[in-house]
């Protein structure tokens, strides 16, 4: 397995940024997969984290794909307000083209993946879903799905996790991030009205986790609307333990 780390500027964010990414050793003509293209997971962390990489390394060398680190900092992987925070866009587009580029891997959604946690697990749903034709699947695992939480969110107040300013200069307005583009239930409901291409999305949170109902509230709105998802609950909370057991299980299901 070959680690890297790049360093490139960013337009989006208007300063040089670095990223980790691991590739796999060479596919022998004998290996299970060697009959197909490699592929690319953009794998996200959460809150007040920064790039690592999750994934075991035996996953990575049987299925043989690439693992692409970037680092967020606390943006939910969205364009944000301010100049230089456009996390989104560096994300999708500046570092989807360079990997495509570089290494001429991500070339098509069959091939390019994205999971992330908390945060990130957020920003992999909305990103594959605001980049459906960019993105084939994507795994959210306790993701921070808080947009009907911050949703009216007044000047001055404080959730415990971060005050009024920072949720407006990640999410916008408070008062209209519900019919935004930052709400991923109404990219979702874009994509099946409009017959889009629909990214495959799977989902999990522990029944021990603060971010539960948020999830589940997601998952229900998706049913509602039919659009094809893979959710699940089991005992856990919002830890390391429960994301790396859900790491093997999401990897298994969609690098088969």
């Amino acid at each position: 397995m070959a680690e890297l780390i790049i360093k490139l500027y960013s337009n989006a964010l208007k300063r040089s940024v670095s990223f980790d990414m691991c590739i796999p050793d060479p596919i022998n003509a004998d290996d299970e997969y060697a009959d197909r293209p490699m592929k690319t997971l953009f794998l996200l962390h959460g809150y007040n984290s920064s790039a690592t990489n999750w994934v075991p390394q035996h996953l990575a060398e049987k299925y043989k794909f690439a693992v692409v680190m970037p680092t967020g900092n606390n943006s939910f992987w969205l364009d944000g307000v301010a100049t230089g925070h456009n996390y989104g866009t560096f994300l999708c587009e500046e570092l989807v083209n360079f990997i495509r580029r570089t290494f001429h891997l991500a070339l098509t959604p069959d091939d390019t993946y994205i999971m992330g946690v908390g945060m990130g697990g957020f920003g992999a749903i909305h990103s594959a879903l605001m980049y459906s034709d960019t993105f084939g699947k994507a795994a959210g695992i306790s993701s921070a799905m808080l947009i009907h939480d911050i949703a009216h969110m007044a000047p001055g107040t404080d959730n415990g996790t971060a005050n009024y300013p920072f949720y407006y200069a990640i999410f916008g307005d408070t008062e209209t991030v519900e019919e935004s583009d930052n709400n991923p239930e109404n990219i979702a409901k874009w994509l099946k009205d409009e017959g889009g291409r629909l990214p495959e999305i799977y989902m999990t949170c522990g029944t021990e986790d603060t971010l539960l109902e948020n999830n589940r509230q997601f998952h229900e709105y998706l049913d509602l609307i039919n659009f094809p998802h893979k959710y699940m609950e089991s005992p856990g909370g919002h830890d390391d333990f429960f994301r790396d057991q859900y790491t093997v299980k999401f990897i298994d299901m969609m690098m088969k």
